[in-house]
């Protein structure tokens, strides 16, 4: 298992990348706002930059080290899986196609869990505390998310052996697209928005008020729109159902009830764990 995690989430080359993809969707954004009236240094920009900071770079590999580590001490297994190495022998390109479309999907799932599930709710609400959508917005997450994603879905990847080079491409490619999703761009992607996520479709991820039917949530996508499109959970109102094509506010039911610095947001959630969850509420009441 210690093997595997150099490759995945070695920090060296990224934080460069990381830099490049930030510089340049905030300068799209200033030249071709989609909401005009939306200021870069807007509420909470400050807080932001915590998140930025700390999910993107050192949450992201302390606790995805320290989660392989428990995973290899709980399960010695993984070590064998790891071992079958099912595509490493293929071409860098096919790894890529294979690695990023399982993922995509695997982090599909994880997100709708995050919405579906009580506590996991509690930690996924820091996300969805955005009030104005940016390309900085798409680093402010709990830490237990990181946690509950590679717990979920390293095994799978791991069994495919691919190369450290495709993890690298692969981790610049989705910080790209999230950022793009978070962005203040009036992109759609045209054709394509039934298999790429876009800032016009995932804005209403965030929406404050989902559909009655759709209450859990809507638009789970990380980077592809496909598994949204294909498992019924897209949502993209028309221009005659909602002429601006925006959400009148973001955020969530009970959002002015929720802490709003950055230690309590770390914080708070883990504290709810240990209250006895109210039988009549429902992840999203707040």
């Amino acid at each position: 298992m210690d093997a595997l995690l150099p490759d995945l989430f070695d920090p060296r080359g990224y934080p460069f990348w990381l830099l490049v993809v930030s510089i340049a969707v905030m300068a799209l954004e200033r030249l071709r706002p989609w909401r005009r009236s939306q200021r870069m240094l807007r509420p909470q920009f400050g807080q932001d930059l915590l998140w930025l900071f700390f999910n993107g770079h050192m949450a992201g590999v302390l606790v995805a080290m320290a989660t392989g580590r428990v995973l290899g001490w709980a399960a010695p297994g993984f070590e064998r899986l790891e071992a079958v190495r099912m595509i490493a022998a293929q071409p860098l390109w096919l790894q890529f196609v294979v690695f990023f479309v399982l993922k995509d999907l695997m982090e599909w799932g994880v997100h709708n869990l995050l919405h579906r599930v009580p506590w996991l709710w509690e930690f996924h609400k820091v996300h969805h505390t955005i009030e104005e959508l940016d390309w900085i917005g798409s680093f402010r997450f709990h830490w237990m998310e990181i946690v509950v994603y590679r717990g979920l879905t390293y095994a799978p990847l791991a069994i495919l052996g691919v190369d450290g080079q495709v993890i690298l491409a692969i981790a610049v490619v989705a910080t790209l697209i999230g950022h793009l999703n978070h962005s203040n761009l009036d992109l759609t992607w045209g054709p394509l928005r039934y298999v790429l996520n876009s800032p016009r479709m995932h804005v209403w991820h965030h929406d404050r008020q989902w559909p009655a039917e759709r209450s859990r949530g809507v638009n789970f996508g990380i980077s592809l729109s496909l598994w949204d499109w294909l498992f019924g959970t897209a949502w993209w109102p028309s221009v005659e159902e909602r002429p601006e094509q925006q959400p009148e506010r973001l955020g969530f039911p009970g959002l002015e009830r929720f802490p709003r610095s950055f230690v309590e947001r770390l914080t708070s959630p883990l504290s709810k764990l240990w209250r006895r969850p109210d039988p009549g509420k429902t992840p999203l009441s707040g």
